[in-house]
């Protein structure tokens, strides 16, 4: 058995035309623009990388995108001046602080600071417990876009038996909670379950998550199901030429294409999608804002 290959580059592109289809709408019918603010404070350069990829994104759709870059030596005060500041502009629909952020600022802080409803990333406090409670809510980015995913290649998920194999509350835990509102059974596996392998080989649907290279080996999967491998690790690559690294997810992909219904590549899995779902968040955010009807298709 050859498993599907989940392209999530194409679909991704699939979310940011309907994202563009309905920023030109919400322009055109009620003369708004959707705004995202994107905070970089310091010069960590995997996240300069990441900020300049979303405002470029930003702009493709449509929408504004405004950047604010601080020096890594900011004060808690002054980043929590501009929060407040962001979260009283009309013009901002969205506000996303980019982590990690400087060892000397509290980032529970300042995540709890922006406004819940422009919170796109929904890590805030208020967001968890709306998503826990079933309650609408801003969605963390990466279990949107996998859920999405899923939700394509299988059309509906009732009544599946799902395994969430990390419990990080960026990702494991919203994960659970979006599974669980579409009806599957979920177990929450993590680095102290006992019999791991046997917890895996139960699942219809598996989503890996722990940030471990090539953790999940092809005999845990069982037949036909669906994996979905959100690890992104750089291992040393000799193959490529001395110093040389690839990227590879949290499972081993070969082993596990060979029994899985359908997989999610690393790179160009999980990735691109969450760029995607940040700026559908942003979208959905404007329409709540302004008392408009959601866009289909782009939520939890």
């Amino acid at each position: 058995m050859t498993a599907t290959i989940i392209d999530g580059k194409a679909f991704a592109g699939t979310v940011r035309e309907k994202v563009a289809g309905h920023v030109a709408r919400l322009k055109e019918e009620h003369g708004i623009t959707p705004g995202l603010a994107v905070v970089l404070v310091g010069e960590d350069p995997a996240s300069q990388v990441y900020v300049r990829s979303k405002g470029k994104q930003t702009v493709e759709v449509g929408m504004n995108s405004y950047e604010h870059k601080l020096d890594a030596d900011t004060s808690e005060a002054d980043l929590l001046a501009l929060i407040d500041q962001l979260n009283n502009d009309p013009a901002v629909h969205g506000i996303l602080v980019q982590l990690p952020l400087p060892k000397h600022l509290n980032e529970d802080l300042v995540i709890n600071s922006i406004d819940p409803a422009k919170d796109v990333d929904g890590f805030h406090i208020s967001n968890v417990g709306l998503l826990g409670t079933g309650q609408k809510s801003m969605v963390p980015c990466t279990p949107l876009g996998c859920l999405m995913m899923l939700r394509d290649h299988h059309g509906s998920l009732s009544g599946m038996d799902a395994v969430v194999i990390g419990r990080s509350n960026i990702v494991g835990k919203p994960m659970a909670q979006l599974l669980l509102g579409d009806s599957c059974t979920v177990t929450i596996a993590h680095s102290r379950t006992k019999d791991l392998a046997d917890v895996v080989r139960r699942a219809d649907i598996v989503v890996a998550a722990v940030g471990r290279p090539e953790m999940v080996p092809g005999d845990w999967i069982k037949e036909g199901a669906t994996v979905i491998d959100v690890g992104i690790n750089r291992i040393d690559a000799p193959e490529k030429g001395e110093g040389k690294t690839r990227l590879v997810g949290d499972c081993h992909f070969d082993s596990c294409a060979e029994r899985a219904g359908a997989i999610t590549p690393v790179p160009g899995g999980v990735g691109p999608m969450t760029i995607a779902c940040l700026l559908a968040n942003t979208v959905t955010a404007c329409c709540r804002a302004n008392g408009l009807a959601e866009p289909e298709g782009l939520t939890a």
